[in-house]
C-alpha cells in the first residue's frame, strides 16, 4: 500500500475512534459493547421451527414448470439449488421439498435431449425418486417419429416412485385432428396407440397414482381423437380424471354441468 494510500486509512481509523453514535441517531443507543456485537452475528436459519424452515424451502426451490432436461436450467434452476451446499441437515430437509412439490417428466422433449438414450428419471438417484409426488407425460413431439428410447420399462426406476399420486399428460397436438399434419403424421391411428402405451405402461407402474390431470394446448379440443383415447385409459385403469389449468376445461366443466341442472330444474 502506498504512502499516501496508508495515511488516508489512518484517518478514517480515527475518525472511527471518536465517532459518536449518539450524535449520529439520537434513537439508536447501546447498554453495552456486547449488544453492538450481537447485532452483527449470523442468522441462525437451523434454529428455526422445522415449519418456518419448510416455509423457506418452499418459497425457494417450488417453481410452476415441469422439471425436464433443459439447457436453461443451469440458468434458471441451479441457482437456487446451491442451497443444497450449505450443509447436510439442509440438504436432506431442501431435497425433500424440491423432489415432492415439483413436477417432473417422464421422456425429455426439448429438441436438444428429445433422443437421449437415457431420461431424467434414469439420472435421479432412487432415494430422490421415492420423494417424488408428481410426474408428467408430454405428448405431441416427436410425433412424425416418436423417439425409440420413450420406452417405459425398468430404466425409468417407476417402481421407487411410490409416493406419486398425480400423473399429468399434456397433449401439445392432436396429428390425427387436423389435415395440416397430412405427409409428416404416421396415419391417423399410430401415433394415438403410441401414446396411449405409454400412458398404460406408467400406470402400470405408479401403483400409488390415483389421478391423471389432462390439459392441452389451444390447437387441441377437448374432443379430439387422441385425447379422447387417453381419457378412455385413465378410466379404464380407474384413475380420476382432473383438468389441468391451461385450457381452463375445469371451469368449462362447472359450467356445463350448471346449465344441464337448470334446463331439469334442480
Amino acid at each position: 500500500m502506498g504512502r499516501h494510500k496508508t495515511k488516508d486509512v489512518d484517518q478514517i481509523v480515527k475518525h472511527m475512534d471518536t465517532w459518536d453514535i449518539e450524535d449520529e441517531d439520537e434513537n439508536a443507543s447501546y447498554s453495552s459493547d456486547d449488544e453492538v456485537v450481537d447485532a452483527f452475528q449470523p442468522f441462525r436459519f437451523l434454529d428455526l421451527p422445522y415449519e418456518l424452515r419448510l416455509r423457506v424451502y418452499e418459497e425457494l426451490l417450488v417453481f410452476p414448470q415441469t422439471f425436464d432436461l433443459d439447457p436453461a436450467n443451469a440458468r434458471t434452476v441451479g441457482p437456487h439449488l446451491q442451497l443444497f451446499r450449505v450443509s447436510p441437515r439442509i440438504y436432506e430437509e431442501a431435497s425433500r421439498v424440491f423432489y415432492s412439490r415439483n413436477t417432473f417428466r417422464v421422456f425429455p422433449v426439448h429438441s436438444k435431449f428429445i433422443n437421449k438414450k437415457h431420461a431424467l428419471l434414469s439420472f435421479t438417484p432412487k432415494k430422490y425418486r421415492a420423494y417424488m409426488t408428481r410426474l408428467e407425460l408430454r405428448v405431441g413431439p416427436g410425433f412424425t417419429a416418436p423417439p425409440k428410447h420413450w420406452v417405459v420399462d425398468s430404466r425409468l426406476g417407476l417402481a421407487a416412485a411410490t409416493r406419486v399420486y398425480k400423473l399429468k399428460v399434456f397433449v401439445q397436438l392432436d396429428p390425427a385432428c387436423s389435415g395440416s399434419f397430412d405427409g409428416f403424421r404416421l396415419d391417423n391411428n399410430r401415433y394415438t396407440q403410441y401414446c396411449v402405451g405409454w400412458l398404460r405402461g406408467l400406470l402400470a407402474q405408479l401403483a400409488g397414482c390415483t389421478e391423471v390431470e389432462f390439459d392441452a394446448w389451444s390447437g387441441v379440443e377437448k374432443d379430439s381423437q387422441l385425447l379422447l383415447a387417453l381419457v378412455d385409459e385413465a378410466k379404464l385403469n380407474q384413475k380420476r380424471v382432473t383438468w389441468g389449468p391451461e385450457r381452463g376445461w375445469e371451469n368449462l366443466a362447472i359450467v356445463e354441468f350448471a346449465g344441464m341442472m337448470a334446463k331439469l330444474a334442480l
